[in-house]
Formats: structure tokens, sequence, C-alpha cells
């Protein structure tokens, strides 16, 4: 546990909590909690975890972009859609081979910890994060998945902090999904 762990856990928080209520300012809370987090999974061996997270620099600028401009008139702040069921199995199906391909590499080829695992919530994370940042509402069921693999890897390699972290992003992701639904729901129910 360190002071660096714990103020990109307080960053990561204020991230979710804003992402949750479609606050623009989640975006740059998350950049700072990447950097930070980048850095400190490259320290403890999850490779797969540190390069998610320089990816997750990248999506915070892009996120932040997308979110405010990405609406279908120029400059329209971007509503909340759905992919459905059937394209969510497929992406599902698409992301677990490579996950499994990735893992092959990272166990026979690097010392990387965990790494089927790592490369699971890796590859997965890397996909719910454009959904998220392109407001698709499934992004949160993913999360959820996702959150609850990775509390298991952080408490394995001592990362105590971010373990809880994962926890509160877990329930926020329920929470989120909920309010999420209910915005997409009554947007359909108005659109009918």
């Amino acid at each position: 546990m360190s002071t660096y762990e714990a103020i990109a856990m307080l960053l990561a928080i204020a991230y979710i909590l804003l992402a949750v209520r479609q606050n623009l300012w989640c975006w740059p809370a998350a950049f700072i909690s990447t950097l930070i987090y980048t850095i400190l999974f490259f320290d403890v061996s999850l490779l797969m975890d540190s390069a998610l997270n320089a990816y997750y620099l990248i999506m915070a600028v892009y996120g932040w972009y997308s979110w405010k401009y990405g609406g279908k008139l120029k400059e329209q702040e971007l509503e909340v859609s759905s992919y459905g069921l059937i394209k969510n199995i497929k992406i599902i199906f698409v992301l677990t081979l490579i996950s499994l391909s990735f893992g092959y590499v990272m166990a026979n080829y690097t010392s990387a910890d965990f790494a089927y695992i790592d490369s699971f919530t890796t590859v997965f994370a890397v996909f719910a994060t454009y959904m998220l940042a392109k407001k698709i509402l499934e992004n949160w069921v993913y999360w959820i998945v996702i959150d609850v693999v990775s509390i298991y890897i952080y408490i394995q390699k001592g990362l105590n902090l971010t373990a809880i972290l994962f926890v509160i992003y877990t329930v926020l992701a329920f929470v989120a999904f909920k309010k999420w639904k209910e915005e997409y729901d009554k947007k359909a129910t108005t659109t009918a």
C-alpha cells in the first residue's frame, strides 16, 4: 500500500462517480488515476494491467471528446444506446478468443503473473472502455464481471486498496447500469 495507490484509488472513485452521472469531468480524473496505475502495475509485474492503463490514458482523452462532441448533431452530447443481446454474444466470443491468445503469449514468453486472467480482464476492459466512451449501456455489465475477477488478482498481489477500489467499482457499476438503463428506457418510450 502506498500514497500513490491511495491517490490513484481516490481519483478512480471520483471517475466512476462522475461517469455514473455522465459528468464530463470523469475523464480528467480517469487520466490522472490511470497514469499512476500504469506505473504501479508495472512495478508488481501485472504487465497486461499496466498496458491496459496506458490505453486508459488515451481513452480518457477520447472519452472526453466523444462525450462532449459525439452526438448525432455536430457538437451535441452523446446519448446512451445499446448493442443488444446478439451483438454482445458475438463480442464476448471474439474477446474470449483474443484473451486466450494473449494469455498464451504472456504465460509462455513473459514474466507476467496471472497471465490468462490478467489477459482476460485486460482485453475485455479495453473493449468495455470503448463502450463507455460511446455510452453503450452494456458496458456496465462487462465492468461488473471484470471488476469481480480483478478483485482476486489485486488481493493476491497485495494491492489491497486497489482490491477495495474494485469492490466499490462493482457496486457502482450496478448502480450505473440501473441509472443508465432508466434513461435509455425513458428515451425509448419517448421516441416510440
